[in-house]
């Protein structure tokens, strides 16, 4: 038996479009969800494959960390009389170096566990300092005579001391020091420090050379802290994200690596060499480290954060965001597609299923799905041209049996290869991404309004038209 459209009007044909192109709402949004659910599984991954290899490293100092004697007053009351007392307590005075020459050489290597990669590294940082009481020490309430130069310390911050390596050298004025596990005598951080006799400050700058190595992944940073910052970094890795408070005022990326300079002052820190404090006052390091590379709490001299220079090592793409990316273009698939179905249904007179509808639509689905598992193992790339191919032959086959013609099928098949075309080059240009999807909805728009121009949406098939 002949099947015909009497009982079914252009404009029931639209409702049912767009009824069935709703109900893919819950399959699209389940692959977002299953996209979310492995980007934390990659997550847990990476951290599994750097565990015991240190952290996101953040690195600080030299510091230079003078106890000094003083006296605090105290007003208590006792016996409804305001009483004022007075105590002696040893503080500490932290003076920042006058100059730091910093050079840092990052070794990158990838590290892989099944499907899942993360990028690990070794540092070796090398530099000389420069440490001198300033003319003003006098406003601090400090004389020499109260300091005890002999129980100095110099303090190096590192973020996760796990990835420190077992040589660090440390030279002050021609003389090596034996250097100690944390961030000071007081256990006021993370890190390594050295007792030093610092006497001969009160005469003469105090220099000190230090070259240490240390391990870490994802990211590097630096607390500058010296009146004149100078900081180099190379390495081979050729993805540098430059972020932080400060810029490097020279760059250099290439396919074989980068090298930036940055050159930062005290003025800019908007901070004095010198300043007093409880003991532990003085740690920067845990205030600036990331939150997965502090497992406890800290105490910081002021409510400001410290600020740093950083560089991540990025991977070139993040096949999850780009995929959660091209999942939010789903409706544009489905849309395009029932588009061009309904057309063929409203205009050619070729009747359209729901059923046929519901099968077109689950296929356009699920490329996302076949992307997501192919990219993971493969990369995005390959990844995508071999999903887009397979959902578009499987389309273009099924539609083919729908429309009753190759001819017809090879425009939904065009369609698709077109739509996957400008999906690509919107996930490669995001800054763009809104406006070309933008034209290309009006173009879509403009010219669905010109076919169906004449078309009288109320009307059965078998009705006349009126004009």
């Amino acid at each position: 038996m002949a099947r015909t459209d009497k009982e079914r009007t252009p404009g029931s044909k639209l409702l049912m479009a767009i009824l069935i192109a709703a109900a893919l709402v819950v399959p699209l949004f389940s692959v977002w969800l299953i996209v979310s659910d492995r980007l934390d599984q990659s997550q847990k991954a990476a951290a599994s494959i750097t565990e015991g290899w240190g952290g996101p490293q953040a690195v600080s100092g030299p510091l230079l960390v003078i106890p000094y004697r003083t006296t605090a007053t105290e007003t208590v009351i006792e016996n409804g009389q305001s009483v004022t007392r007075s105590r002696d307590v040893v503080q500490e005075l932290s003076l920042a170096p006058e100059a730091v020459d910093l050079t840092t050489a990052i070794k990158p290597e990838r590290r892989k566990r099944s499907i899942y990669e993360a990028v690990v590294y070794d540092a070796q940082v090398s530099g000389k300092a420069r440490f001198a009481f300033p003319p003003d020490l006098a406003r601090l309430s400090v004389t020499p005579a109260d300091m005890m130069l002999d129980r100095a310390e110099l303090r190096f911050g590192l973020s996760d001391p796990r990835g420190l390596g077992a040589n660090p050298r440390v030279v002050a004025d021609g003389k090596p020091l034996r250097l100690q596990p944390g961030g000071g005598s007081s256990n006021s951080g993370r890190g390594f420090f050295a007792w030093i006799d610092a006497a001969g400050l009160n005469t003469r700058p105090l220099d000190v050379e230090f070259a240490y190595d240390f391990r870490g992944n994802a990211s590097l940073a630096l607390a500058p802290q010296a009146g004149d910052t100078r900081w180099i970094v190379k390495s081979s890795w050729p993805h540098p994200s430059f972020a932080g408070d400060f810029l490097p005022v020279q760059r250099n990326v290439s396919d074989k690596g980068f090298e930036a300079s940055y050159r930062i002052g005290n003025l800019a820190l908007g901070r004095s060499l010198v300043s007093t404090g409880a003991a532990g006052s003085s740690n920067v390091v845990d205030r600036i480290a990331p939150p997965e590379s502090r497992p406890m709490p800290v105490r910081a001299m002021d409510s400001g954060s410290p600020q740093s220079a950083s560089i991540s090592l990025i991977q070139p793409v993040d096949l999850y965001s780009q995929v959660n990316r091209a999942t939010k273009y789903g409706f544009l698939f489905i849309g395009f597609t029932f588009l061009t179905l309904l057309m063929f249904d409203v205009i050619a007179g070729i009747r359209i299923s729901p059923v046929e509808y519901l099968l077109m639509g689950a296929g356009l689905v699920l490329f996302f799905v076949l992307l997501l598992a192919f990219a993971e193992v493969i990369g995005f790339a390959p990844a995508y041209v071999l999903a887009s191919a397979a959902i578009a032959g499987l389309n273009t086959a099924y539609s083919a049996a729908v429309l009753k013609s190759w001819r017809r099928a090879g425009l939904i098949g065009g369609l698709l290869i077109a739509l996957y075309a400008v999906l690509y080059i919107l996930l490669n240009l995001e800054a763009y991404s809104l406006l070309i999807g933008s034209l290309l909805l009006f173009a879509a728009l403009a010219g669905v309004m010109y076919a169906t121009r004449r078309i009288d949406w109320s009307a059965s098939r078998g009705e006349p038209k009126t004009s």
